[in-house]
C-alpha cells in the first residue's frame, strides 16, 4: 500500500502469526501523517498446551495536514494472560551481554582469592594488585565500575558510559561500600566489593530498560578498577 504525501515516524515492533507455533517480528507504524484514514494490525500470538491463542486490536488514525482535526489511537495489547506486552521480557539483560571488569577466567580465578572482611561489614577480592599510589581520604579518583545485583545482572557501568567515574574519596559522593572499598587499592588494581545492604542504597533504585530494581538496604557487588589519582600519579 502507497501512502501519498506521508511522513513515517519511528516504528514499533509487533508480533505477527505465521505459523501454529512460531512467532514472527514484524514492523508497524503507529504514528503516519497522511491525508487517509489508515488501519495498522498488530497481533500478539502466543502458544499453550490447548493450541495457539492471539490476541490482536486494531489502531486506526486519522490525521488530516490541514490540521481540521488530528486522532490518535493508542492501544495497549495485552498477552493472553492479561499482562502487557510492552516491557514484559523484564528489566535485566543477561550478564554476558554488556561489558565486564571480570570475564569468565577472571570468576575462576577469584574463588581460589581470598575474602577480606571489614569491620563494617564490606566484604572484598583482589582480583588484581595495583603498582601505582593508593588514593588518600580527600583526593579524587577515577574509577571504572560495574554495579550488579547479587544474580549478576549489571544495574549501572562506567563501561557502558565510555569513560570512568570521579568522585573524591570520603566525601559521601558514593554509596558508603564504594567509598571504604576503594581505600587501600593502588593504581592499575582491580577488586570485587560484596557491599552488605547496611553500606548500600538506603532509598534503593528503580528498575529501567535493561536494569533490574534494587531494593532499599540490599547487598550489591561492584568490580572496580581504580585507573587514576589526580596529583598523585603526576608527581
Amino acid at each position: 500500500m502507497a501512502f501519498s504525501s506521508a511522513l513515517l515516524l519511528p516504528s514499533v515492533v509487533c508480533d505477527t502469526c505465521v505459523g501454529p507455533n512460531f512467532v514472527k517480528k514484524a514492523r508497524c507504524n503507529p504514528r503516519i501523517l497522511s491525508t487517509e484514514r489508515i488501519p495498522i494490525l498488530c497481533v500478539h500470538c502466543s502458544a499453550s498446551e490447548n493450541g495457539l491463542k492471539t490476541l490482536s486490536k486494531r489502531i486506526y488514525e486519522d490525521f488530516t495536514l490541514s490540521g481540521r482535526r488530528t486522532m490518535i489511537g493508542m492501544v495497549l495489547v495485552t498477552s493472553v494472560f492479561g499482562l502487557p506486552i510492552v516491557g514484559s521480557h523484564g528489566a535485566g539483560l543477561p550478564p554476558e551481554e554488556k561489558p565486564r571488569l571480570c570475564n569468565e577466567e577472571c570468576e575462576k580465578e577469584l574463588e581460589n582469592i581470598p575474602m577480606v572482611t571489614t569491620e563494617s561489614g564490606l566484604q572484598y577480592k583482589d582480583i588484581k594488585i595495583g603498582e601505582g599510589p593508593s588514593p588518600p581520604i580527600g583526593f579524587q579518583v577515577a574509577a571504572n565500575y560495574v554495579a550488579m545485583v547479587p544474580s549478576g545482572q549489571i544495574f549501572d557501568s562506567s563501561l557502558e558510559k565510555g569513560q570512568p567515574y570521579i568522585f573524591r574519596v570520603g566525601a559521601g559522593q558514593v554509596v558508603k561500600g564504594l567509598d571504604e572499598g576503594i581505600l587501600g587499592m593502588k593504581v592499575g588494581g582491580k577488586r570485587r566489593l560484596y557491599i552488605p545492604g547496611s553500606l548500600s542504597f538506603p532509598k534503593g533504585l528503580t528498575s529501567a530498560p535493561g536494569r533490574p530494581r534494587v531494593a532499599p538496604n540490599s547487598p550489591v557487588i561492584f568490580d572496580v578498577s581504580l585507573e587514576y589519582v589526580p596529583g598523585l600519579d603526576d608527581e
